[in-house]
């Protein structure tokens, strides 16, 4: 079974946890009024950049913990995390365009479309859930909620 500090692995999920329930009420609103306030674009782009932050710092610690390679950046993250078998491909390709997203919030903010990002509101937000499900098969934990 793959090493990992329960207190850190409890932490980054409760923070991502955190800011995917602030996204998904986000989610809720429709595309204009959303677009129209800027506090909630905001808010939308922080969350999203913390949620997906505690996504690659999850793999990067299990990573480091296990000696697992190196990744070359974040979205290697998750390549190296489908190379030790808890991410399927398919999923790891979505988890790579998801911090390639992250890096364009933090880096090129300019460039997100307010409705892009509405989009991605509505459509992506189960991949955290099932990223948590990935993890929590590859730690062989019963029940994330138990941590």
């Amino acid at each position: 079974m793959p090493l990992y500090d329960q207190e850190r692995l409890l932490r980054l999920i409760m923070e991502m946890r955190k800011s995917v329930s602030r996204l998904r009420s986000l989610s809720e609103m429709d595309i204009d009024g959303f677009i129209r306030d800027p506090d909630k674009v905001a808010s939308a782009k922080y969350n999203f950049i913390v949620a997906i932050e505690a996504c690659i710092d999850i793999c990067s610690h299990i990573i480091s913990r296990n000696g697992y390679r190196a990744p070359e950046d974040y979205g290697d993250t998750f390549a190296v995390m489908e190379e030790v078998g808890a991410i399927d491909p398919g999923f790891s390709s979505e988890l790579i365009k998801m911090a390639k997203f992250r890096n364009r919030l933090v880096h090129i903010y300019w460039q997100v479309n307010d409705d892009q990002l509405h989009e991605i509101l509505r459509t992506r937000l189960d991949d955290f859930k099932s990223f948590l499900s990935a993890i929590a098969v590859f730690l062989d934990l019963r029940d994330l909620n138990a941590l």
